[in-house]
């Protein structure tokens, strides 16, 4: 999953992703689903070591997988936590508390969307900021069921109708969109 290119285009890259963002060194970022750390790891780099990175899933096997690849890249900034994301306050941390939350692939396998956008509200700072990426409705032959998929102007109005305002799109490769929404 390293590669970004493959013989049917540009898939995700988290550091280019994360260039285009204004990521802040001892900054805090909550990545909600993380699974096995794909941008967990780029943004424990790119807040420093004065930074925290909370990884949170549901399942333990993804956390463990965080885990082991934050200590192989020499990262000891990110705090793992088993979480219920489908329920109000599931991941649990204080209100207030983040400058970034990450919601990579998260919301397209996710019955309850605007809870999850809820807890993403609640745990930004004001002025803090979500990056949304989810899966593009092109039919590519890669990624989820195009009827599972969330078109990018529903997601946008999802995050205004939980008061955040969209600021900008980000280019996240041939098979997803990614857009920065501000508290």
């Amino acid at each position: 999953m390293e590669e970004t290119q493959n013989q049917v285009g540009k898939f995700l890259d988290p550091d280019a992703i994360i260039a285009q963002l204004d990521v802040v060194r001892g900054g805090v970022v909550v990545d909600f689903g993380c699974g096995p750390g794909y941008f967990s790891i780029p943004f424990a780099k790119a807040v420093g070591k004065d930074g925290r990175v909370y990884s949170l899933d549901v399942l333990p096997q993804a956390l463990e997988t965080v885990t082991g690849k934050a200590k192989n890249s020499g990262v000891a900034n990110i705090i793992t936590k088993r979480v219920n994301l489908e329920k109000e306050g599931g991941t649990k941390l204080e209100e207030n508390s983040a400058d970034w939350v990450v919601l990579k692939d998260v919301l397209f396998q996710n019955k309850k969307k605007e809870i999850i956008i809820a807890e993403a509200y609640r745990v930004l700072k004001s002025g803090g900021r979500v990056i949304a990426i989810e899966w593009n409705q092109k039919d590519s032959g890669v990624g989820p069921a195009a009827d599972i998929r969330v078109p990018q102007i529903a997601l946008e109005k999802m995050f205004g109708d939980q008061k955040f305002i969209v600021e900008k799109n980000i280019e996240a490769g041939d098979f997803h969109y990614a857009f920065v929404a501000v508290k």
